[in-house]
């Protein structure tokens, strides 16, 4: 920063030259204090140089707003989200959630990074440039997730290392593999190594881990997790020193049973996150905002909740200039009609109005481009690769937990027919199919969940966390290889079939994972294929959310990937 920029705030500050920008009769959140001051706020450069409860102070600005008495606050921070969960391409996310308040995310791209590598995420990347969003970015450090899935690229040390210090990147992502974190396997420790050199924050993602495997994961230099689904989990993290994430997504939803854990002495070590909200429930519900509205009416104080989504986020991942309304601070703001309900009247990006009353004021930018499309790869399918043979006794099966990614282990003896399992739709068992889609290795893992309630036909996605295969569950192998050989067919997306033809679908081009169409479109689809589940009989809650965290092979504790069955 140059001498003439500081000496321009310095003055604008004094109230010695105008303002570009004045934000009056409004009251501003202070972070820092607690308080609301009634003062006004002068910008220049795109940022702010000073607050007065004198207004006159910076008379004959070039712009001046009356706010009528509206709260002015940061924009929102989402600490951990997956932009690819939402479906959407990135400018198209950013004109759903500003316009909810979100001024900034701290991006997790392993789910690009899986299908395409590095290349895939700096192409995510280069799509964020020039929106009025600010988009930062933590290289994936599990691509694979674990060893017991196959994925469309291979991230090691090597590679991570100068990722590192790209433009934007200000962390190492989640750490999954925590079983190689405690194992101490040398890549694994490579990658952690690579950041902390750099002195950067590292995430984590340690489900269920506590006593002395917590303590070692901790050590080896973690200091985040989003992961924690009891109260109790979450306070033992909290004790050990990590920041604990509330996670609000469109599947796992924890904020109801963590909340109490937001307290004085804690609300410095906990930030609110989306990690996976789908395009449908950003419509719909909001984003920040609406995990705010939840936490107030449960009951927490509103400027306690603001720090979750504001400074608190900021602090955690060193972003200098965010997360506060005051002097040297960036310009990103959000004007709120109460602290109640958390309406967006307008937001701010960089002292410039980006959004008001909850309708963008900009374009989506540049298109996706070329380089996401073509990446569904798949071998022809054997006549007898949905086979699932008869284990002469009980086998293992998945139990789904809606609201959870989370799964049971459950042991029972299935219906079998000749020598094969087959589905049974009167126990709620399932056949649940993972085909690989990126090399066309042939790769087929068969197995059996309850936990959807299908009565007939299939759905499928090219959505699998985290290695994104083609994930099938239906109540007849027919349907099932309908509902694959439609995803195909699409070059990825989400489907619903019955009796051979398909009932409802959202194709997903861009890296079998993204649309390319408007968020209004995206939600269409989805709810129709919703409504096609439950026609079919689903009773699972966001079923295809459900659905593609089913071959997560480092959640705890029975999946399904293309290589077979994976227990944890």
């Amino acid at each position: 920063m140059d001498t003439d920029t500081l000496r321009e705030r310095i003055e604008v500050a004094q109230g010695q030259r105008p303002a570009e920008l004045v934000l009056r009769g409004g009251r501003v959140v202070n972070v820092f204090s607690g308080e609301i001051e009634e003062v006004a706020v002068a910008i220049v450069g795109g940022r702010i140089a000073g607050l007065s409860p004198d207004a006159g102070r910076y008379e004959g600005a070039r712009e001046t707003i009356d706010l009528d008495g509206r709260f002015l606050a940061p924009s929102f921070i989402d600490a951990h989200i997956h932009l690819e969960s939402t479906q959407l391409w990135v400018g198209e996310f950013a004109r759903v959630a500003v316009p909810h308040g979100t001024g900034a995310v701290v991006a997790d791209p392993h789910e690009i990074a899986n299908v395409l590598g590095l290349d895939g995420v700096r192409t995510l990347i280069d799509g964020t440039r020039g929106l009025p969003l600010n988009a930062f970015f933590v290289v994936p450090s599990c691509v694979p997730a674990s060893p017991r899935e196959t994925s469309g690229a291979t991230l090691d040390a090597t590679a991570i290392a100068p990722a590192l210090d790209w433009e934007g990147v200000v962390g190492l992502g989640e750490m999954m593999n925590f079983p190689g974190v405690l194992t101490a396997e040398p890549n694994v420790l490579a990658k952690i190594a690579a950041a902390r050199a750099r002195r950067l924050p590292i995430d984590g993602h340690a489900p269920g881990v506590g006593g002395a495997g917590l303590d070692a994961y901790i050590a080896a230099g973690m200091g985040a997790d989003h992961e924690s689904t009891t109260l109790g989990e979450a306070r033992a993290k909290l004790r050990r020193g990590l920041t604990i994430m509330i996670r609000e997504g469109s599947t796992a939803r924890n904020l109801a049973t963590l909340l109490p854990l937001v307290t004085a002495e804690t609300e410095r070590s906990c930030t609110f996150v989306s990690d996976d909200r789908e395009a449908a429930t950003l419509l719909h519900d909001g984003h920040l905002d609406a995990i705010l509205r939840q936490a107030v009416a449960r009951g927490l104080d509103p400027l306690r909740a603001l720090r979750l989504v504001t400074i608190n986020p900021a602090r955690f991942w060193r972003l200098d200039g965010f997360g506060a309304v005051a002097p040297g601070y960036f310009a990103d703001l959000v004007v709120l009609d109460d602290l109640r309900d958390f309406r967006v009247a307008s937001v701010f990006h960089r002292g410039l109005a980006v959004a008001r009353d909850g309708q963008p004021l900009f374009t989506p930018g540049a298109a996706p481009p070329a380089s996401l499309r073509g990446t569904v790869r798949v071998a022809p399918l054997a006549p007898d690769a949905l086979r699932l043979p008869d284990p002469h006794g009980a086998m293992t099966i998945i139990g789904a937990i809606p609201g959870q990614i989370v799964t049971e282990r459950i042991v029972e003896h299935p219906t079998v027919r000749g020598s094969e399992v087959v589905a049974d739709t009167a126990r709620d068992l399932l056949k649940i199919v993972v085909v690989e889609r990126h090399r066309a290795t042939g790769n087929v893992g068969v197995g059996l969940v309850r936990g959807f309630g299908l009565a007939r036909g299939a759905i499928a996605s090219s959505v699998g966390h985290d290695a994104h295969n083609i994930t099938a569950i239906g109540a007849n192998d027919a349907d099932i290889r309908t509902a694959i050989d439609a995803i195909i067919a699409l070059d990825g997306g989400i489907v619903a079939v019955a009796d051979g033809a398909t009932l409802a679908a959202l194709p997903l081009p861009l890296a079998g994972l993204l649309s390319d169409r408007p968020v209004a479109e995206v939600a269409a689809r989805h709810h129709a294929l919703e409504e096609a589940a439950r026609a079919l009989g689903c009773t699972a809650p966001a079923p295809f959310a459900l659905l593609s965290f089913m071959p997560l092979s480092v959640i705890p504790a029975v999946r399904v990937t293309d290589q077979g069955l994976v227990e944890l």
